[in-house]
């Protein structure tokens, strides 16, 4: 009981030290040991590191879930830890909604067998959205929460322990400045000055043993930072995969409506492309085009595939990256992972490339090819 007591006593006492210290510094009458400039940078680096992240992570989780309310839910699930339940997209309750209204207002009709392909459409890619959310979170989302959630508080506990121990060494430091003072008047005081030395030492050890442990926390950042760049990497990749299922979705139900890549049925205007100005001038640039049959028009040498013989140079390889089903006999269909060979024809949709495997030959769409070098 009495050791307890001491004990709380002396923590006490501690407390109210380093309490005066701090007051005393605020208002310019103590003097307050600094860090080197090293230290101070790796501080600033550290705190900008922790605000950009969080920033970046609420920002994410916007991105992924827009309403707020299931924010909410998912963040007491995690709390306590407990599964998220499995949440309907957007997309998968459009799909929902356009079945329904098609067996309502008739299947066979062409607006119900419309709804049912466009609704088809939607489910996959609320699927597809589905998937994108869940590798988002676990390669993105997660090791951000950790480094928040377990080395950053880490750095701050011992961000604390420096900063008790800094105030601890300068209390130490105006002891020993008022013990020698009072040493110059009588001599009565020499204890005093020996004792303050002995704290002193004391502190000092225990400020430089903390202010390692805490440099090589802060050091540690740089390691966080290639961890972060790593998962934002694979972030880059959900969503570039969660894209270009999208886009190859909307193609395939746009064939399936009679519509051809840039073209609505019955409109003779040309819609944009659905990739940038930029990527189709990029590919373009770097596909190879077969000169014009001679004394035959562009568009009829276009139609007729059998007629055009490759470029005898310059052709570029491509492997295929999903299985595409040909609509005609004018396209070649594909298969993931195959390589094929690639040109352009002069006039042609930038959106299609000509494609040749062995003896075969057809127009094959750019967005299914990655082309290599």
């Amino acid at each position: 009981m009495d050791f307890n007591m001491k004990k709380l006593a002396s923590d006490a006492g501690i407390f109210f030290t380093r309490a005066v210290q701090f007051t005393e510094e605020k208002f310019g009458q103590a003097e307050k040991t600094e860090l080197d400039a090293h230290f101070e940078n790796l501080l600033a680096r550290a705190d900008s590191t922790k605000n950009w992240t969080e920033k970046i992570l609420r920002q994410t989780e916007v991105l992924l879930q827009p309403n707020p309310s299931a924010r909410v839910e998912e963040f007491l699930y995690e709390k306590l830890d407990r599964k998220v339940p499995s949440r309907v997209t957007n997309g998968e309750l459009l799909a929902q909604y356009m079945s329904e209204a098609a067996n309502e207002l008739g299947p066979e009709t062409p607006y119900g067998k419309t709804l049912i392909k466009v609704g088809e459409t939607e489910k996959r890619l609320g699927a597809a959205e589905r998937d994108f959310i869940h590798s988002a979170s676990i390669n993105f989302l997660t090791p951000l929460r950790n480094f928040l959630e377990g080395d950053w508080r880490t750095i701050s506990k011992e961000r604390r322990i420096l900063q008790n121990r800094r105030l601890d060494l300068d209390a130490c430091k105006a002891r020993l400045k008022k013990a020698k003072a009072a040493e110059a008047k009588a001599a009565l005081w020499s204890d005093e000055v020996d004792k303050a030395e002995q704290e002193l030492r004391v502190a000092q050890t225990e400020f430089d043993r903390q202010a390692e442990v805490t440099r090589l926390l802060l050091e540690g950042i740089s390691s966080t930072h290639v961890n972060h760049l790593r998962c934002l990497q694979e972030f880059v990749e959900s969503q570039a995969t969660y894209y270009a299922q999208c886009y190859r979705h909307m193609l395939d139900l746009q064939k399936q409506l009679g519509r051809f890549p840039g073209t609505f049925v019955g409109n003779t205007e040309p819609a944009s492309s659905p990739l940038s100005g930029a990527s189709l001038a990029t590919a373009a640039a770097t596909i190879p085009v077969v000169p014009t049959v001679a004394g035959i028009p562009a568009t009829e040498a276009a139609l007729s595939l059998d007629d055009v013989a490759p470029p005898a140079s310059g052709t570029r390889k491509a492997r295929v990256l999903y299985d595409y089903e040909a609509a005609d006999s004018s396209e070649l269909a594909l298969l993931a992972d195959e390589l094929i060979t690639v040109y352009s024809l002069p006039g042609m949709d930038p959106d299609w490339l000509i494609g040749e495997r062995g003896n075969r030959k057809g127009k094959v769409p750019v967005t299914y090819l990655e082309l290599l070098s």
